[in-house]
């Protein structure tokens, strides 16, 4: 086979994954549907796929949600309706009477496991750090560390599924890329800050409470609650210690 003959079929290639690959942007209920049956599939697969009440439920639950909402069923039956004309979501009767729904955002998206794993965690909450991410993402699929999901992100960058909000690093902030047109432009702007053609320089350095300021509030919390848990640590040794000393 000649060096002409191989790019034919490499071109041939790149235009059937373009065929397979249906994603696209994506209304906020849409998205919130769409990660509720991801996350559900692979955390509580003894209740999926899902009546359309269980999808409204976990579309609202407190937990796990960024924003929080309060949808109302008509509206969640509308997404559903959306998401099965794009193709992302099928109807199944698992030989009851009740519609069950489940997704097909495997092949819709064009991604494996992990990968679907850390979209439904932006799905579900939006933008976050990665640090952040992989913690909730293990929820349904192992991550160790960042060293194995930067590979991921880096993969569905590629793919344009993940945008970048931050340059590279440590605290890197991602999102996932499918906002409508509005809604993302207006997320970029949060973070105008940073050169979009400079995501992989290092950030410039910043004055220590520059560096606080710019820490997301997400993970403002969980630093917090890390020192709290250490102090305790700290006085629990101390009083081992004092008693030892007796």
């Amino acid at each position: 086979m000649n060096i002409s003959e191989d790019a034919s079929k490499a071109h041939e290639a790149e235009k059937e994954m373009a065929v397979s690959v249906r994603w696209c942007a994506l209304s906020y209920i849409q998205r919130r549907v769409a990660g509720v049956l991801v996350e559900k599939s692979k955390t509580t697969p003894d209740v999926y796929p899902m009546t359309l009440n269980g999808i409204k439920t976990a579309s609202n639950q407190k937990s796990n949600r960024s924003p929080q909402l309060d949808l109302r069923e008509d509206q969640v039956e509308q997404a559903l309706y959306e998401l099965r004309e794009l193709g992302a979501v099928v109807e199944v009767h698992a030989g009851g009477r009740v519609p069950k729904f489940k997704h097909q955002l495997y092949e819709w998206m064009g991604v494996n496991t992990a990968e679907l794993a850390v979209m439904a965690e932006l799905l579900l909450r939006g933008e976050q750090t990665l640090g952040e991410l992989r913690g909730r993402a293990s929820r349904m699929t192992r991550i160790s560390d960042l060293e194995e999901l930067r590979p991921i992100v880096a993969s569905l960058i590629q793919l344009r599924l993940v945008i970048p909000l931050t340059p590279s690093g440590r605290g890197q902030i991602v999102t996932h890329g499918l906002y409508k047109t509005d809604e993302l432009e207006g997320l970029k702007s949060r973070f105008s800050t940073f050169d979009s053609d400079d995501l992989e320089m290092p950030p410039k350095t910043s004055s220590p409470r520059e560096l606080v300021a710019e820490i997301p509030q997400g993970a403002w919390s969980a630093i917090q609650q890390e020192v709290a848990q250490l102090r305790l640590e700290v006085n629990e040794l101390k009083k081992t210690v004092a008693d030892l000393q007796r």
